[in-house]
């Protein structure tokens, strides 16, 4: 496939003149839908704006590449708009942007276009090449220009192709691994940046590529064991633990576009960091580029939330379904052995609560693993399942991760000082039984025992608040029962709620404490269900495949449904969810939408365009 073959002439501007970058992208945008490349305008937008959160597409040199690849895009595509007065675009070199290529990618296995794609971003590093599309005088002119520098540019790969395949290992002294998130276009300039720097310095370098369509020039063990370093400029995950022993930079994928012969030069002067894999965790002694702290603490998070979904969606629905066949099949049961009153509901009520019993400590281990990598997750594990037993709920589980995962780092550190002769026992006797010991120690003594004092101050002042505050009560209960998911405050609700029901004998106060405690539980997932089902741009693809889930267990009243999502961002879903039946600007709705969104969108815009969408809960 060519470049030529993506674009489109109804989808180019060769004379646009857009004030700002909002303008700029709405233009793209409109040129992709014109060109019947778009299933979904608006979610294929989002989708483009949520890869500039990341960080600019604007790459300098006056070329900004936003880019998006979605199930809203109905085949691979490109738009063009040259703005000849240039747009303010943040890009990396702070410099206006003149030329714009957006790129539409569907959502497929096929990735056939990811090539064409990463060639045109190769292209336009060129800087004759971008000057002369900024000055074509058409757009047939502009195709033509496209397609000759295609040719060339091919060319030149095959010869390299060629040329490498009779390279001794050994023959290069720095090696490179590039890597955005979406794998489209940052992950090809930036190798080809490097490439293109090395050789001006006369340096042999090979750089491997891991793009959507896969990894491309794979570095070799013989390879890497010959170089003098390597760089990794990367935005995700890479598999390092192959670097063990070698002088590793590890950077920004934006870093080599910007900044090659700086990295390359690091190299050559040994003054990269050694690189090391200690009892499976992967780390360097000293970091070249500091990753911010809050960055590292959300991907430990989410290592530990993506995790947990399975357990959350499986039980949820199996116990959602156990009070449905209770309903029908033993109307008359017991209420407080509801779900198990029928042999059929008891069966699935079993299995889901088993899975909901892994949710915590699945959560906290996989936290734990994230920091500490495999050591971690035991040890996570264990601290999960007694801070769920403890009575700490998913917040104590949140804490017990961490502290397994910076635990365990520690616990490395002063095994690294064992004789040789010990390496061994490491992994296996030393790392799992100091480990647990010490989580278990500091789950128990430091953290479970604040939280049932609290627990306890809870009950007695729900039980000391009689009918003249049935109002502040019924507030206070239902709040509680959506500020943590099954945690301690929920529980306590729940039981009082539970008490005050069996005791009532008819007392209006105490029966509607209950229903205040299920009209509680019901909020934070319909919420977030109403919110995936809406707004689902605003989701992941696992955060959607929830939707179906926390409808089910919100007319059940089950809160725990929302944990991945409050587990990800406390700050504003579990105010949003606990404030929601009371203040509209803060409805769970409008703030779980916010979920993910740039911070810089402010809550009342947001609000406004979405108005008082879950106000008829209250």
């Amino acid at each position: 496939m060519r470049i030529t073959e993506l674009l489109n002439k109804d989808a180019m501007d060769l004379h646009a003149a857009p004030k700002s970058k909002a303008e700029a992208i709405d233009l793209l945008v409109d040129l992709m839908v014109r060109s019947g490349n778009i299933l979904d305008k608006e979610v294929y937008k989002a989708c483009v704006l949520k890869r500039e959160t990341i960080g600019s597409t604007g790459i300098g040199e006056g070329v900004a590449i936003p880019h998006a690849k979605t199930k809203a895009v109905q085949r691979a595509g490109l738009a063009v708009i040259v703005a000849h007065d240039g747009v303010d675009f943040e890009s990396l070199d702070g410099e206006p942007t003149k030329l714009f290529f957006l790129i539409a990618a569907p959502d497929t296995e096929d990735n056939i276009h990811l090539d064409v794609l990463g060639r045109l971003s190769v292209l336009l590093m060129d800087d004759d090449f971008r000057q002369s599309l900024i000055d074509a005088k058409d757009k047939d002119e502009f195709l033509r220009l496209v397609d000759e520098a295609e040719n060339k540019k091919v060319a030149e790969t095959q010869k390299k192709e060629a040329e490498a395949k009779h390279v001794a290992p050994g023959t290069y002294r720095v090696l490179a691994v590039t890597a955005c998130p979406t794998g489209i276009a940052h992950t090809y300039m930036a190798a080809e940046s490097l490439e293109e720097k090395a050789k001006e310095m006369g340096v042999t370098i090979k750089v491997e590529t891991n793009g959507s369509g896969g990894k491309k020039n794979v570095l070799t063990p013989a390879e890497i064991s010959a170089a003098d370093g390597i760089i990794v400029a990367a935005d995700t995950k890479v598999d390092m633990p192959r670097f063990n022993g070698k002088p590793v930079i590890q950077t920004q994928v934006s870093d080599g576009i910007s900044r090659p012969q700086e990295l390359i030069q690091t190299i050559l002067d040994g003054k990269a960091p050694v690189f090391h894999a200690q009892g499976g965790s992967t780390k360097t002694e000293a970091s070249a580029e500091k990753e911010g702290i809050g960055h590292q603490i959300y991907k430990h998070l989410m290592n530990g939330v993506s995790n947990m979904l399975p357990f959350v969606i499986g039980g949820g629905i199996l116990i959602a379904l156990a009070f449905l066949l209770d309903t029908i099949l033993a109307p008359g049961g017991d209420p407080a052995n509801f779900g198990m009153n029928s042999p059929a509901a008891a069966l699935f009520k079993t299995i889901g609560n088993a899975a909901f019993g892994f949710m915590l400590p699945i959560l906290a281990g996989f936290i734990a693993m994230s920091i500490a990598d495999r050591p971690g997750l035991a040890v996570g594990f264990v601290g999960g399942a007694l801070a769920n037993a403890g009575g700490s709920g998913f917040l104590g589980a949140l804490i017990a991760g961490f502290v397994a995962g910076y635990l365990m780092l520690g616990l490395e550190k002063l095994c690294a000082k064992l004789p040789k002769s010990l390496e061994g026992t490491k992994p296996v006797l030393i790392y799992p039984v100091v480990g647990i010991l010490a989580i278990g120690v500091i789950i128990q003594f430091i953290i479970n025992p604040p939280v049932s004092a609290l627990n306890l101050w809870i009950s007695n002042t729900l039980s000391s608040m009689n009918a003249t505050s049935g109002v502040i009560l019924g507030a206070i209960v239902g709040g509680m029962m959506s500020i943590d998911m099954g945690g301690p405050f929920n529980k306590a609700a729940y039981v009082f709620g539970t008490a005050s029901l069996i005791n009532a004998a008819g007392d209006p106060v105490s029966s509607g404490v209950m229903a205040a405690v299920m009209i509680g539980g019901m909020v934070p997932p319909l919420a977030v269900a109403l919110c995936t089902t809406f707004f689902k741009n605003r989701f992941t693809a696992k955060e959607r495949q929830t939707t179906v889930t926390n409808y089910i267990m919100g007319f059940s009243f089950i809160t725990e449904g929302v944990i991945p999502f409050a587990a990800a961002d406390p700050l504003r879903v579990i105010p949003s969810v606990w404030s929601g039946l009371r203040w509209p600007a803060l409805c769970p709705c409008c703030l779980a939408v916010r979920f993910q969104r740039p911070m810089e969108v402010s809550l009342y815009s947001q609000w406004s365009k979405i108005g008082r969408c879950t106000w008829f809960l209250s």
